[in-house]
């Protein structure tokens, strides 16, 4: 039987090429295998985050219509 991590190989092996490298990219980060130093945030990114964070504490989220919204704004 295959593991969970062949099936997902062969699942990203059907993929366009700049998708199997993203994956790759992701797998080797988790993994502890590439080489990239981790990311400094920014003040600003640090406190979007915590205000993300406090908002998603208090079960504030957006709703179905304000998602749905967005996602045709930028074409999606």
């Amino acid at each position: 039987m295959d593991t969970l991590l062949d099936q997902a190989l062969q699942a990203a092996r059907a993929l366009p090429q700049a998708a199997q490298d993203d994956i790759a990219r992701v797998v080797l980060r988790l993994a502890g295998a590439d080489a990239e130093p981790p990311v400094t945030l920014s003040p600003e990114e640090r406190a979007a985050i915590a205000a993300s964070r406090e908002a998603a504490a208090r079960g504030d989220f957006a709703a179905e219509e304000q998602v749905r919204a967005i996602w045709a704004k930028h074409g999606l």
